[in-house]
């Protein structure tokens, strides 16, 4: 059984943040998400980050003898680093250095799953690499296995590229990448034809985006393969899926489950993954999901709005899902048009959910009576599909339906409108 690696977690806490505890928190757990174990915490008092070392002086020999105390492997530090931070840090610690940006993008390279996510997370890495060629080849060490930076083997080829190889190779991503781009565009253009609703589950990673879609699907009755992964885990879904998601009434709208967002996401990544990060952008609704249950959701909900406002969504609906209730100490719930409060794993306030969303999105629905001739058993098919029917009869020279539809198959069947 292979050792797990020790790591020091470090970070300055200027003006007296205070996110800082919680910043440290979630850096300890994305450490964890990369199997290595946390086994001390340094910190310091600071009205700025120092150029040089990140710390001061002073603190950097305070942190070279905890390390041999507690006989760590290397540091991570809770901001990014600059090349020569890196370099020097190295120097004076004599042992592996680390950012938050590196622990991130070693979780997305092992979680990516498709083509596109696959090459959206090479870019980000290269991207990152490249003004830092000089130290990283120490920082990152010789440990063999792994599909990100921590963990990378000295035989593997990333880190030996030269600056030249790693901007051809980025060159030739951004082509591959452009292309998916077009096809995910065509995608777009093919939905708003059909004139389905589409609706984008976004907010910060773990917060149960995921769950929801799948607990949407169950109320469907769709099969299981249509579910999506996911996981008690930071960033456990990369890879955007879209669902049609039908309701009883036979009313519809298309879903999709996005990539979460955190504290100090790498604009890397947010560059990257720019074109999946779009689903949301030209979404109808946003359902912004929120963990209710950690304490921390307000600081979430502000990093998750940034971020959207970083890609540019503005103007666009928003429903905000206070998840995970059955798990939240706290009691109060502002009760507003556009809030409903659910536990997606135990199915709990659902319906509120769907009819928040009937109220807001699915409003281009006509309720008509149709009088169809018989033979034209197909359209009553179809609408028995595709409407949502409230009566049948069967008459003499036809079928009275009466119905509610969509205003595409309201035109569709014009003639046989009654009323």
């Amino acid at each position: 059984m292979e050792q797990k690696q020790k790591a020091i977690i470090a970070g300055i806490n200027i003006n007296n943040n205070k996110d800082f505890d919680n910043s440290m928190i979630e850096l300890k757990n994305l450490a964890a998400a990369c199997d290595i174990d946390v086994v001390g915490e340094i910190t310091q008092k600071s009205d700025r980050i120092y150029n040089s070392h990140y710390f001061g002086k002073g603190k950097v020999e305070e942190l070279k003898v905890f390390m041999h105390e507690k006989q760590s492997d290397m540091v991570i530090f809770d901001d990014e680093l600059s090349p020569s931070q890196i370099r020097n840090l190295e120097a004076m610690l004599d042992c592996r250095v680390i950012d938050r940006t590196v622990l991130i993008l070693d979780i997305f390279a092992i979680r990516a799953k498709t083509k596109e996510a696959q090459l959206q997370v090479e870019m980000a890495k290269l991207q990152y690499m490249l003004p830092r060629l000089s130290g990283l080849g120490d920082s990152v060490g010789h440990q063999g296995g792994g599909e990100g930076f921590i963990n990378r083997g000295s035989g593997e080829t990333k880190l030996e590229l030269d600056r030249r190889r790693i901007l051809e190779r980025i060159s030739i991503l951004q082509k591959e990448l452009d292309g998916l781009v077009v096809k995910r565009q065509n995608l777009r253009n093919k939905r708003k034809k059909v004139e389905i609703p589409v609706i984008a589950l976004v907010g910060y990673t773990n917060a149960g985006k995921s769950t929801i879609m799948n607990a949407m699907l169950d109320i469907c009755h769709k099969a299981t393969e249509k579910q999506v992964f996911e996981k008690d885990m930071l960033f456990a879904t990369l890879d955007t899926s879209v669902r049609n998601i039908k309701l009883p009434n036979n009313k519809s709208f298309l879903l999709t489950d996005t990539v979460g967002f955190i504290s100090k996401l790498p604009h890397q990544l947010v560059k990257a993954f720019r074109s999946t990060l779009e689903e949301a952008l030209e979404a109808d609704m946003l359902i912004h999901v929120v963990d209710y249950s950690n304490p921390d959701y307000k600081k979430q909900i502000d990093i998750t709005n940034e971020t959207l406002k970083e890609i540019g969504v503005k103007d666009i609906p928003i429903i905000y899902a206070y998840n995970k209730i059955d798990l939240a100490e706290e009691n109060t719930k502002p009760e507003d048009d556009n809030s409903v409060y659910i536990s997606a794993k135990k199915g709990i306030g659902l319906e509120n959910l769907i009819s928040v969303i009937e109220k807001k999105v699915l409003t281009h629905y006509i309720q008509c009576i149709m009088h169809i001739p018989y033979g034209r058993e197909d359209i009553l098919s179809y609408l028995y599909d595709n409407a949502s029917i409230k009566s049948t009869s069967y008459e003499e020279n036809g079928i009275i339906v009466s119905l509610e539809c969509m205003e595409a198959d309201y035109k569709r069947y014009q003639q046989y409108i009654t009323n």
